[in-house]
């Protein structure tokens, strides 16, 4: 049995991952401030005598003795990384280095959650690994992009100056049950919208696209990287290649809802990327990972999590 710890681990991706690293015979500590966090999101697991839940910043170090560290904590939605942009950057960085030097001192393994964000608004399609990107550092979403791209240094110089075992994953758009109602992401902004048979709101003319993953395939991902050897640090893509228009999006939510909602259309927010699909070759040479869940039969189990959600704020 190892002894894992994940930060951000009441989050949307985070509960996902505890929840298979119980199922796989793992202790498992989740840290979480429940900024973004929900303690809902894994109060299923609290009764599991390997199932440990700690308020916690990790802007402040914490210590414990762990095999293994999941560094996902960070809001990730533009609505809550924007409402704090400093604490963003601290999340990300100062994070970083706590979790780090707490890798360093017990030679744990750890993994970094790192993002598709890094690669900005991309002037290389589809995205891979080698592409240092065209992020704009002064920007409304730089306090995400550029602490993301912050801690990504981090880790690399943590492994080369201290030989900190370490794995670092780009993850692309991902969606699933329990996300954020109010996150502001497209997926959950779109299935929201269209049980309620309110209007849809598209950003732009909706012809940017985006690549969409389902939650389950992401935690495959991360937990595939995180047993390679330790001389396979990545960063590696780990995202759905299946690209497709916001507007597309929107009509197949509706479709899938059977909603009365209309289109409607407002001007694009600053730094919006117009493309994002991941090239995901190493993905599938260093992992064997590919994505199984297709767009339709993940947004038929995340329209299903919102249905209930919504019966419940009734």
């Amino acid at each position: 049995m190892k002894r894992v710890l994940v930060t951000g681990g009441s989050g949307f991706i985070g509960s996902h991952l505890c929840e298979r690293l119980l199922k796989e015979g793992n202790d498992v500590i989740c840290l979480d401030n429940f900024f973004t966090g929900q303690k809902q999101n894994v109060a299923h697991l609290i009764g599991s005598p390997y199932f440990e839940l700690v308020r916690h910043d990790v802007i402040q170090p914490y210590y414990a003795e762990v095999d293994e560290i999941y560094n996902l904590a960070c809001p990730a939605s533009p609505v809550h990384y924007q409402y704090n942009p400093i604490k963003t950057v601290k999340t990300s960085v100062m994070g970083a280095i706590n979790m780090l030097g707490l890798a360093k001192r017990i030679k744990a393994k750890i993994l970094q959650a790192s993002t598709s964000e890094v690669y900005g608004d991309p002037k290389v399609h589809p995205q891979q690994e080698a592409y240092w990107g065209n992020v704009n550092p002064i920007g409304l979403r730089s306090c995400y992009d550029e602490g993301k791209r912050c801690a990504e240094t981090l880790f690399m110089d943590y492994h080369r100056q201290n030989g900190v075992k370490i794995k670092i994953v780009r993850i692309f758009n991902t969606y699933g049950p329990r996300m954020f109602m109010n996150d502001g992401r497209v997926v959950s902004n779109f299935v929201v919208q269209a049980l309620r048979n309110e209007d849809i709101t598209i950003y732009g003319d909706g012809s940017q696209t985006r690549s969409f993953q389902y939650v389950d395939d992401l935690v495959e991902g991360m937990m595939r990287l995180m047993n390679t050897p330790d001389d396979f640090t990545g960063p590696v893509n780990i995202g759905n290649p299946g690209e497709f228009t916001i507007k597309e999006l929107a009509e197949k939510v509706i479709a899938l809802t059977g909603s009365r909602s209309k289109l409607v259309y407002h001007p694009l927010p600053s730094d919006d990327p117009t493309q994002r699909r991941p090239d995901i070759t190493l993905a599938c040479e260093r992992l064997q990972w590919k994505p199984v869940v297709q767009l339709e039969e993940g947004l038929k189990k995340t329209i299903a999590y919102f249905e209930e959600e919504l019966r419940r704020e009734r």
